[in-house]
């Protein structure tokens, strides 16, 4: 996995909502990111350090949170709010 440095700070939790937020349109390239990852077999410690920046080695328990709801966001994304994004 190759390092991308993107230029949108990332919340510990994903704003949720039923439609596609300013959070998710800024961060579609890092939700992408982690479901290529997570194809790959990418770990959730590698997805943490090298996609969202954060050192798991450091802050373990807020690099599971993090990759979680990011991940969580990315599948709701790619199964239900890409309609959004088709309807314009």
């Amino acid at each position: 996995m190759v390092a991308r440095r993107h230029n949108q700070p990332i919340a510990d939790d994903v704003p949720w909502s039923d439609s596609i937020t300013a959070y998710d349109e800024a961060h579609l390239v890092v939700y992408l990111r982690l479901l290529d990852a997570t194809a790959d077999g990418a770990s959730k410690n590698e997805m943490a350090k090298i996609i969202l920046g954060i050192d798991p080695a450091k802050e373990p328990q807020r690099a599971e949170r993090v990759v979680d709801s990011h991940l969580r966001r990315a599948r709701w994304m790619s199964r239900v709010g890409y309609r959004h994004l088709l309807r314009g």
